[in-house]
């Protein structure tokens, strides 16, 4: 009887041992690194892989749009029409992150004004929710995937939404029409940029409304710093050490060197303007953006510049800002956003007149693919998706 305690206790170790052998067994899904497309006017995201450039398939992010469009009052619904008309038509994504674990898409639905998440997977959408104001703008995704932040454009903020329910857990001041958001590379930090009312001419800049970066602590939202341009501030990039950004502004054909330290532009470059760019009286620049769209290299020696107007790309090198080499498209094709791959050789460009996405070769400064993607694609992200989540992406 003596043995017995002892003969129990060793079963139940070899039981839970044999559990704890199993689930440590059970095979994890493998990750594909991808290149996530915001088709802003068809309410899609396509996956692309980021080394074969194969397009993986597409998920809808829209599929409750015809009963939100029958669930507004009238006045929402005017609302919704004046910013469609603002927005120059359907703009329905206007951003999309992945999760960590490659299952879940998180998106910022533009003119709908709120955010989502979908199960990619099933397709379900896993939750909504509706920001303040009436436009849903540009997103980060924080470095441990718990937060999502969007610009709510008309409300002068950004919101930090719960990733697991899309609780709004925090926000911060903005300036007028917050754009893009970023994190720091060490994620102590967020960044936020304004664009001033795009609306107005250029004539009446003045009234466009506070143009400035705000500098929030990741952690508590509380602003740190701000700086003030003359301009809207477009697309950016960051160094890793957080000294200097680069920056487009809106109307200039070209970007700033800014030193954000000191709080001032240490150089500005002029990009050449093409025929039909030069020819564009400024009030017709897409929503005020002459280029718009710049990334940065994995070795931090060479931006990518997006030639809106101009339709090129521009591979630059730093620290001499000096021009590598230009990808000329065709005529109308509005390059519009700027993206560093997986393995930080090759920059995506979104085509949004295309309907495609070019691929460049950061050494060469040459067209290595093209990419067809869906309807009107603006913002493009970099993440990995799970390979048995994809079957549920549509051809």
């Amino acid at each position: 009887m003596s043995r017995l305690p002892a003969l129990l206790a060793l079963t139940l170790t070899l039981a839970l041992g044999s559990v704890t052998a199993s689930a440590a067994e059970e095979p994890r899904s493998a990750l594909r690194d991808v290149v996530v497309v915001g088709n802003s006017a068809d309410g899609t995201v396509s996956f692309i892989d980021s080394r074969t450039y194969e397009n993986l398939g597409s998920l809808d992010v829209v599929p409750d749009l015809d009963a939100i469009l029958a669930g507004m009052d009238p006045i929402r619904r005017a609302a919704y029409e004046v910013v469609r008309q603002q927005a120059g038509g359907d703009k329905f994504v206007d951003d999309a992150h992945l999760s960590a674990d490659g299952r879940t898409l998180y998106v910022s639905r533009g003119n709908l004004g709120d955010a989502a998440a979908y199960d990619i997977a099933s397709g379900r959408q896993l939750w909504r929710t509706h920001l303040d104001g009436l436009k849903a703008d540009h997103a980060a995704l924080s470095p441990d995937g718990r937060t999502f932040v969007v610009s709510a454009i008309t409300a002068a903020k950004a919101q930090a939404l719960d990733t697991a329910t899309g609780r709004v857990t925090g926000e911060f001041p903005t300036g007028t029409y917050p754009h893009e958001n970023m994190y720091s590379a060490d994620g102590s930090r967020l960044y936020n940029m304004s664009i001033g009312v795009t609306s107005l001419p250029k004539a009446l800049n003045a009234l466009k409304g506070a143009k400035r970066v705000t500098v929030a602590d990741a952690a508590t939202l509380k602003v740190l710093r701000t700086y003030t341009f003359d301009k809207g501030v477009r697309p950016a990039v960051i160094t890793p050490d957080g000294r200097t950004m680069y920056a487009q502004l809106s109307y200039l054909n070209g970007f700033i060197e800014y030193d954000l330290e000191a709080g001032r532009t240490v150089r500005t470059v002029e990009m050449p303007f093409s025929a039909a760019g030069a020819a564009l009286k400024a009030d017709d620049y897409p929503q005020n953006s002459a280029h718009h769209g710049m990334a940065m290299n994995g070795a931090n020696d060479k931006l990518c510049v997006a030639g809106t107007i101009d339709d090129y790309t521009a591979v630059v090198s730093r620290p001499g800002l000096t021009t590598d080499g230009f990808v000329h498209y065709e005529p109308g094709a509005l390059p519009y956003w700027s993206l560093t791959a997986p393995g930080g050789t090759h920059c995506f460009v979104t085509l949004s007149n295309r309907d495609e996405v070019s691929v460049v070769d950061y050494r060469t400064a040459r067209e290595v693919a093209r990419v067809q993607v869906g309807d009107f694609p603006q913002r493009e992200r970099a993440g990995r998706v799970a390979e048995d989540a994809l079957p549920g992406l549509s051809r």
